[in-house]
């Protein structure tokens, strides 16, 4: 298996490559060279298999042989073993065809830890194997942070640093990144938005001098291992229900299109999946360029939902390098227009191809709350104000009752307190091993949205070979 950049212009790279390197040197993301297959019968074989016997089967085609089965099998057992429920993302009926698939299990309460604890484990090996050290620099907008420093603490060949826009993620979500003692941890505040943050990521992965000098790497899902992982609750849920010889819909809140790419990956793999639903909060670039192909940037409104305050959206690249022809040149120019004029239209051709292989829906908080609200009240189930937009998404985009559609819920109702209290008036409590997560201290550094002070920061702050 080979990876190659959506701009075009870097070289080809193994997987292991593509984990340690994160983004591509021409500014693109990494994707296999060709969408590996599985058959109907290879897919049946899946019922009855465990969440992690699944993902042996799914991940396996991606990794090219470069790690053996048995390594490969003890970090996805031991990568899953943390989590608190034995089905790792359990199924809940709601009604006579939505299901809602629990992602928030893992350590830090979101589905990022169904992929990231997985990668943890896999930057462990292959650093291992290589007698190397990374400096991992990560964006996040509120729940990848905090499950990459979960991954990743206290592991010798790592050092880790992510950004958070100040004063934009909620407080359990601040407090669980910032809480974390480990002496390879480093949070930083940036004074932004979430895209400025990732912005800041990217400018310094394209440093090349800077990104060698550490040996810079990246856990966002721009690293494709995030993708890999994630594919396999989708072919948990579709097995579960029924796939290959039933038709399976799935409905995902998103902002940077990486979970939901992760579907459409799934679908290339061979699974007969409905149009995608993509849920978007009042930050609803997503939604609007699945109305009509185009895209044209706004400013991030703050919202309920502060993991989708996003308005540039990086695994959307993914998609778009299908919708040009894998012409990475074309589609380099395009996104390089896009980032100067802040407007993208999508080729007539490759539109055509895939826009009815998602549908979209926007909700804005005061939608967001009555949702969380009737759900509560017909139910008695405690939703996030994410899984409460997937939810909302679903419903309003399903074109066929019969079809069984899995709504994702990315993330605990803890997480979100305040939000669950005003639509409920119930305030969900941390699980127990979190329950003191208020008076833990916080270590964090506050910083303007400046390339140069961050970069100076991670100079002065990471650990080397002579001082590990």
């Amino acid at each position: 298996m080979r990876y190659i950049s959506t701009r075009g212009a870097a070289p080809a790279l193994s997987f292991s490559d593509v984990l340690l390197a994160g983004l591509a040197r021409d500014g693109g993301l990494y994707v296999p060279e060709t969408w590996p297959r599985l058959t109907a019968d290879e897919i049946r074989a899946l019922r009855g298999l465990s969440y992690e016997e699944i993902a042996l089967r799914v991940m396996r085609p991606f990794i090219g042989g470069e790690i053996a089965d048995a390594d490969l099998k003890a970090m996805i057992d031991a990568a899953y073993a943390s989590f608190r429920h034995q089905a790792v993302a359990p199924l809940k009926q709601l009604d006579d065809n939505l299901w809602l698939m629990e992602q928030f299990h893992g350590p830090t309460l979101a589905f990022k830890d169904l992929a990231l604890q997985l990668v943890g484990r896999l930057y462990d090996h292959v650093l291992g194997q290589r007698g190397e050290r990374v400096t991992i620099i990560g964006a996040t907008s509120g729940d990848t942070g905090s499950a990459a420093l979960e991954a990743c603490r206290d592991r010798a060949a790592i050092d880790i640093f992510i950004l958070h826009p100040q004063g934009r993620v909620s407080e359990v979500q601040r407090r669980q990144m910032t809480t974390i003692p480990s002496a390879n941890v480093f949070n930083i505040a940036v004074e932004g938005s979430f895209d400025d943050c990732q912005d800041l990521v990217k400018a310094m992965f394209n440093d090349h001098a800077f990104r060698d000098r550490i040996s810079m790497s990246a856990v966002n899902s721009i690293n494709w291992a995030r993708i890999m992982a994630q594919i396999v609750y989708y072919a948990v849920a579709a097995v579960a229900l029924g796939a290959p010889d039933r038709r399976i819909g799935f409905a995902v809140p998103s902002g940077n299109f990486g979970n939901i790419f992760a579907g459409y990956v799934a679908r290339q793999m061979g699974f007969d999946l409905a149009p995608l639903i993509v849920g978007s909060n009042r930050n609803d670039i997503l939604a609007r360029f699945f109305a009509g192909g185009r895209m044209e940037i706004a400013d991030v409104v703050p919202s309920l939902s502060p993991s989708m305050d996003i308005q540039v959206s990086s695994n959307l690249e993914r998609l778009l390098f299908d919708l040009f022809d894998r012409d990475g040149a074309k589609l380099g120019a395009a996104m390089t227009a896009f980032r100067q004029t802040g407007r993208f239209a999508a080729p007539e051709a490759g539109w055509n191809r895939v826009k009815d292989l998602f549908h979209a829906a926007a909700l804005d908080d005061e939608g967001t709350v009555a949702k969380m609200r009737a759900l509560y009240q017909a139910t008695g189930e405690l939703i996030d104000p994410h899984s409460a937009i997937g939810i909302h998404a679903a419903m309003a985009c399903r074109t066929d009752r019969e079809t069984p559609i899995v709504a994702l819920a990315t993330a605990h109702p803890a997480k979100f307190p305040d939000a669950v209290l005003r639509a409920t008036g119930i305030r969900p409590q941390l699980p127990d091993f979190l329950a003191d997560l208020h008076e833990r201290p916080e270590r964090i550094a506050a910083l303007p949205n400046n390339l140069r002070a961050v970069q100076d920061y991670v100079l002065s702050h990471r650990r080397n070979d002579r001082n590990p």
